[in-house]
């Protein structure tokens, strides 16, 4: 696969902007008095089909952003199994709620993207 971000400042500002969007997605609102933190993805997602298919294609970014940097295949499927899982168990009324709410694919998913990129061989990531 071929890589198309290979300065260092591009790779981090595609890396910056899949952290946050994580971070939106699954972290960004703190539950007073259970002191948990939860995000918009699990907000959206009680919206019957709708919700969850707003979270499948937000989620999706991050994949495509996956792509474009040049992660391997295996690296991918892993994070296309966990969007999956959390899309699929999402869509089951109120059990799939909570494992939305606590699965958080988006950020195992930008944890494996910083992982593949850190253990990328220095050979390939400047293309030489």
């Amino acid at each position: 696969m071929r890589n198309y971000f290979r300065h260092t400042k591009q790779r981090q500002a595609i890396l910056n902007q899949v952290n946050r969007l994580a971070w939106l997605l699954d972290n960004s609102i703190h539950i007073p008095f259970l002191n948990y933190r939860i995000g918009l993805d699990a907000i959206i997602g009680l919206i019957p089909g709708l919700g969850d298919l707003a979270g499948l294609l937000l989620s999706a970014f991050i994949i495509v952003q996956a792509i474009r940097l040049g992660v391997s295949r295996t690296t991918l499927m892993q994070m296309v199994v966990n969007v999956m899982l959390e899309t699929l168990i999402g869509m089951v009324p109120i059990l799939g709620d909570f494992f939305d709410a606590t699965f958080k694919a988006n950020l195992r998913n930008a944890r494996l993207l910083q992982t593949a990129l850190d253990a990328e061989p220095t050979s390939r990531r400047f293309g030489f």
